[in-house]
């Protein structure tokens, strides 16, 4: 059982009069911490599948004294899949103003409706955390960083989903049913789309875009779509976390680019299982695009465990100078160049280093990348 980083940061914020609201994608292993939570808590425990039509019913539209009744004298209350009770937000602030005294840990297999429907009722009454596949740094902390290095190129090419972890060699099957069902479910369960293909070209041309900045007015060229309903659907992507975005990142250059945006998968695997392109490392030519897209996620799992307080951006002129990822903590700006091969020594360009002296430079290759995503350099 490979321990979750998010383990330790809910069990230290456990009976602190709030609820604790877990969300991410399907097939994450939600559940799973739920019952390590369960087995490490010496506490009388409730626990609530909301897949079940009777545990939707009762949670619905209860009363305070339906649910007094119902959890009794359970000390924990664990609810699973919340996003598919109606007025989920409603029954949870019932539970945290009557019954404060109990712990409730709350599941949903998206940000799409879970977000949406308990942010006001909920409003200083939760910590809220997300969840993702299986972090490069996990993984570390569970292998050893040798294995984890042995294992680089799979990790590149088929991600980090549990599954996927746990059942080498059946990979390609794994995350072809993932794109295939799990993955935009909540999308077509909760959004008005009409078009599901239009998801799967969306992705398959931002697949083809990672490292490179998205323009919704080209995507919209590309696909015959107008760019709010390009924007629409990214927006839809980015609640069900399937993708991810950067910003890029200006203050007082004339050249910069000021509005920009890149766009990465949460998953390597899921990107390339979207494009059916599961190839080995030296017969690709989107090596570079797919080491940048792994540490970026690492990365960004790394920041959202750790509780990071930054900004994450990239930077880039008109005239092409660039750096693939930089983070502003407290007016430092640390800035990263990400190299496939360790061959090549970059300098990071004049122009940032004389507008922006208060910064730090480092290039990550194969060889120093472990150090990266765990946030030591």
């Amino acid at each position: 059982m490979i321990n979750r980083k998010l383990r330790q940061i809910i069990e230290q914020r456990l009976f602190r009069r709030k609820i604790i609201v877990l969300t991410g994608p399907r097939q994450v292993g939600k559940t799973t911490l739920l019952k390590m939570l369960m087995s490490d808590l010496s506490k009388k425990t409730l626990f609530w599948n909301c897949d079940e039509p009777d545990i939707r019913q009762k949670l619905s539209n209860p009363t305070s004294t339906q649910l007094g009744t119902d959890i009794g004298n359970s000390e924990l209350i664990l609810i699973d899949e919340a996003q598919r009770v109606k007025n989920i937000g409603i029954t949870l602030k019932l539970l945290i103003d009557n019954f404060p005294q109990k712990q409730i840990i709350v599941t949903g297999s998206s940000a799409l409706e879970l977000s949406d429907f308990i942010s006001e009722p909920l409003t200083g009454r939760k910590y809220e955390y997300n969840m993702y596949p299986f972090s490069s740094e996990e993984l570390i902390d569970n292998h050893g960083d040798i294995e984890e290095r042995r294992l680089l190129e799979r990790r590149i090419i088929y991600g980090t989903y549990p599954d996927v972890v746990n059942y080498p060699g059946e990979e390609k099957e794994i995350l072809t049913n993932l794109t295939s069902s799990y993955l935009y479910k909540d999308i077509f369960a909760f959004q008005d789309v009409r078009k599901p293909e239009i998801i799967e070209q969306i992705l398959q041309a931002l697949a083809l875009q990672i490292g490179s900045e998205v323009s919704f007015n080209e995507l919209g060229k590309l696909l015959g779509l107008n760019s709010q309903t390009i924007q629409r659907y990214i927006d839809l992507l980015e609640k069900s976390f399937v993708i991810f975005h950067l910003r890029s990142f200006s203050r007082n250059i004339r050249n910069e680019l000021k509005k920009s945006r890149k766009i990465y998968f949460y998953d390597n695997g899921i990107r390339n299982a979207i494009l059916g392109d599961f190839k080995q490392l030296n017969l690709r030519s989107d090596i570079g695009a797919l080491w940048e897209n792994y540490l970026v996620s690492e990365r960004m799992k790394h920041n959202s465990y750790s509780l990071f307080y930054g900004k994450s951006y990239f930077w880039r002129t008109q005239q092409q100078q660039e750096i693939d990822y930089l983070e502003d903590i407290d007016g430092i700006l640390n800035t990263y160049e990400f190299k496939w091969s360790n061959t090549k020594h970059p300098k990071i360009t004049d122009t940032f280093a004389k507008n922006y002296p208060n910064h730090t430079y480092k290039v990550v290759n194969p060889d120093n990348y472990q150090l990266f995503i765990k946030g030591e350099i």
